[in-house]
């Protein structure tokens, strides 16, 4: 199983970038980890509620050019509306299938939905120059081995370099080859750290993530333990008893 087909199964509520504003200082970061500079030519797929990083990305690291994309008429509307001077920064509205991607030194997107990034990989490999790169959330497409990590940002360059397995891949960006309960834990803790998740909620999606990363580890043969740990089956409970959510039918035997 590749990467993000690994990612898929979790919670997309607590991975998706679209539905949910995101504070600008998390931009920021990632854009400085992306090395945008004036060089580029940035596109943003499925930007959604989060039109003012295009500003960010245009007006502070002053991109040559911003080009959002979305399918949803609402995010597009809103953007056109809202992004008062829009000179260096266009809106689309358009599908994958439709997008050109040849002027793009450049990509973000933040979704899990396979067969889009199955698609969008095609025209990446196809229509991308060498050197471009592109920048994902917790894991790069198919079994694409990053250029570089800031976990959960990850970075690859073209031309790309691919895994033989998905071991070899979760190394690649996590470090270690198997992923433990403690490693779960704390990609987890990275995760809501990097993403600036209000305190309120931190706990909650720390135990839902990390008990699904550890799940999901277990269930495509790169959990490091032999067993099922303790803390797994307590915090599954938890998550049972306190908050009607039962993972145990995503647990393989």
């Amino acid at each position: 199983m590749k990467i993000d087909e690994f990612i898929s199964n979790l919670p997309s509520e607590v991975i998706s970038g679209q539905d949910i504003t995101i504070a600008d200082s998390v931009f920021r970061n990632l854009f400085k980890f992306s090395n945008l500079s004036s060089k580029d030519v940035f596109y943003y797929i499925g930007f959604g509620n989060n039109n003012k990083s295009l500003e960010i990305a245009k007006e502070e690291f002053m991109v040559r050019k911003v080009i959002g994309i979305d399918d949803n008429e609402k995010f597009v509307t809103n953007a056109k509306n809202q992004i008062k001077d829009s000179h260096g920064i266009e809106i689309l509205k358009t599908s994958i299938e439709a997008l050109n991607l040849s002027e793009a030194s450049i990509l973000f997107f933040w979704f899990n939905d396979l067969i889009l990034i199955d698609k969008l990989k095609q025209k990446i490999e196809k229509e991308m120059k060498i050197g471009s790169r592109i920048v994902t959330i917790l894991s790069p497409p198919g079994l694409m081995l990053p250029s570089k990590v800031d976990y959960p940002f990850i970075m690859c360059k073209k031309p790309f370099t691919y895994a033989s397995e998905l071991k070899q891949q979760v190394k690649a960006i996590y470090g270690n080859s198997c992923i433990d309960f403690t490693a779960s834990w704390v990609l987890s803790e990275k995760y809501i750290k990097k993403l600036e998740t209000p305190t309120q909620y931190s706990r909650f999606i720390n135990i839902l993530l990390s008990m699904t990363i550890w799940i999901n580890a277990w269930n495509n043969g790169v959990a490091c333990e032999k067993e099922i740990p303790p803390p797994v089956e307590s915090y599954i409970g938890i998550l049972r008893t306190f908050f009607n959510i039962d993972l145990t039918e995503m647990l393989k035997k």
